[in-house]
């Protein structure tokens, strides 16, 4: 099969909408190549997740790439990516360049391009990702395992909004907790929860390519017993007594159930709350509190912000 590699040039407060809309639209795999990888200065503690080439990045910008199967309807396809972005306008996202290139690659290119992108890498104290191809010897005893495959969805795991997801589950997670994980991709937070000492976790996804990734590394890592997954949109019709909501997602949508998430809550529950641009933080601060939450955290890495908030 011959593939067309769609290359999106952007910005960084781009990157997340941008990639669930080729997620949406049937993408296999999304790579982004941010220059500022280049030059900042990495905490060795979490790892290298690959290596770096120069000639691939934009001198400013951001690419994103993305791997569309060359068939009848790839014109049509494109179009539809295209309109999808400009359409991000309405949220006041910056597009930067907004241009869109495509180039036709053979199958087994595809394979070696996606891969060489995705190493076992720790992302917190605990807990390495690694995928399923790579042969990885844990390095201590009491380090946790998660084994991906990213196949059409979401992501690798490695994204600083994960990352920030992770450590707010690892330090506040409670053994036999109940969690829900809303927007739930590739499911790394649920696997993750239950590693953790989870007891139950529910794992929401209104896009159908997700539930299926969420069911397939549940499965990967022997935890689906524990962990239920749906298709569903964010927490419409969910009556739950959970100890943590977790939502790794847009600043836009976690604002649309913050008040579904409080009745979803035990209280002194936490909602943790990730995939925030620096210039969205003060909206979702603002919206938690409005709704009853108390602060308790606010993380950063690099452009991005997690905040932790507490049921009082």
């Amino acid at each position: 099969m011959k593939w067309s590699e769609i290359c999106i040039h952007t910005t960084n407060e781009a990157i997340e909408p941008i990639s669930h809309i080729l997620h949406e639209t049937g993408a296999s795999g999304v790579v982004i190549e941010d220059p500022l990888d280049l030059i900042k200065e990495r905490d060795t503690s979490y790892g290298e997740i690959y290596e770096l080439d120069p000639k691939e990045y934009p001198e400013e910008g951001v690419y994103v790439k993305a791997y569309l199967p060359v068939n009848s309807f790839l014109g049509e396809t494109v179009n539809e990516i295209k309109q999808a972005i400009n359409g991000l306008m309405l949220y006041d996202i910056d597009l930067g360049h907004n241009q869109v290139t495509l180039s036709e690659i053979n199958e087994e290119e595809w394979a070696t391009a996606w891969k060489k992108y995705y190493k076992p890498v720790k992302i917190s104290k605990k807990i390495t990702i690694t995928p399923t191809w790579e042969d990885y010897p844990p390095v201590s005893s009491d380090e946790l395992i998660i084994e991906l495959d990213p196949g059409m969805a979401f992501g690798t795991g490695t994204h600083p909004t994960t990352v920030l997801s992770i450590q707010g589950l690892e330090q506040f997670i409670n053994k036999d907790d109940v969690i829900i994980d809303v927007g739930c991709g590739t499911g790394v937070l649920s696997i993750a929860s239950v590693l953790l000492g989870a007891k139950k976790v529910y794992a929401y996804d209104l896009d159908e390519v997700a539930v299926k990734s969420t069911k397939l590394n549940t499965k990967l890592n022997k935890v689906d017993q524990q962990i239920l997954t749906k298709q569903n949109n964010l927490l419409d019709h969910v009556h739950k007594e959970a100890d943590i909501v977790v939502s790794n997602i847009l600043a836009e949508i976690i604002v649309r159930f913050i008040t579904d998430a409080w009745n979803n809550l035990k209280h002194n529950g936490l909602f943790i709350t990730s995939g925030i641009i620096q210039a969205k933080k003060a909206l979702v601060k603002g919206e938690l509190q409005k709704n009853g939450f108390e602060i308790i955290e606010v993380n950063e890495m690099e452009d991005w912000v997690s905040i932790i908030a507490k049921k009082i």
